[in-house]
C-alpha cells in the first residue's frame, strides 16, 4: 500500500472513490452518515487537496482508501473530556477515512492510522484525534482496538441536526518516558 497526498490530477478519481464507498454504505449500513455527492465528495476532496490535507492510498493503479489529516477539528474540541489538555495545533485530526469495502479487515485502516501518527509526531504533535458518529460502532471499535482513548460524546457545534453529538477519541503520541 502506498500513501500519498492527493494532487489536482487525483481529485476526480478520489471523489469517485468516495462516491462508490457512500453508495456501498447506503446499500448496507451508513454508519458515518455520509451523504452521496455531498460529503465526502469531489467537492470536499478538491477543498482538502488545495489545502494539502487530502490523502489517498493505492495498490498499483487502484485507489483502496482515502482520508484527510489536518490540525482542524472542524468544531469545538474544547468540549471533549480529553486526557491531555492540548492547545489547537498540538494535535492532528483524521477525517473522512474510507477503505474499499471489499478490503475491510485487511489492515489498511491500521496502516493509515500508523501513517497519521508518524506524520503527527514528525510535526511535533502530542496526539492524534478523531470524532466519530456515536452509532458508528465499527469505527469506534477500531479506534479503541488501535489504542485510542474515548474522550466522551460532545456537541462540536457543527450544526448537523442529524448528528448532534460526536464520540471523541485520542491517541497519545508522547513517549512513555515523559
Amino acid at each position: 500500500m502506498k500513501i500519498r497526498k492527493c494532487t489536482e490530477a487525483d481529485i476526480a478519481a478520489v471523489g469517485a472513490f468516495y462516491d462508490k464507498v457512500v453508495l456501498w454504505l447506503d446499500a448496507h449500513v451508513n454508519y458515518p452518515k455520509w451523504i452521496y455527492k455531498e460529503y465526502p465528495s469531489e467537492i470536499s476532496v478538491r477543498d482538502m487537496t488545495s489545502r494539502g490535507e487530502q490523502y489517498m492510498c493505492t495498490e498499483g493503479d487502484k485507489i483502496i482508501a482515502a482520508f484527510v489529516l489536518n490540525k482542524d477539528p472542524q468544531g469545538n474540541y474544547d468540549r471533549g473530556n480529553w486526557k491531555q489538555s492540548l492547545p489547537p495545533g498540538s494535535y492532528m485530526v483524521t477525517h473522512a477515512l474510507a477503505v474499499e469495502p471489499e478490503l475491510h479487515g485487511k489492515g489498511i485502516a491500521s496502516g493509515i492510522i500508523a501513517f497519521c501518527a508518524e506524520k503527527a509526531k514528525s510535526e511535533g504533535c502530542e496526539a492524534l484525534r478523531a470524532d466519530i458518529v456515536p452509532t458508528n460502532y465499527p469505527a469506534r471499535r477500531f479506534h479503541e482496538k488501535y489504542g485510542f482513548t474515548y474522550a466522551g460524546d460532545a456537541d462540536l457545534e457543527r450544526g448537523f441536526e442529524e448528528i448532534p453529538l460526536f464520540s471523541l477519541y485520542e491517541l497519545d503520541l508522547r513517549s512513555k518516558d515523559e
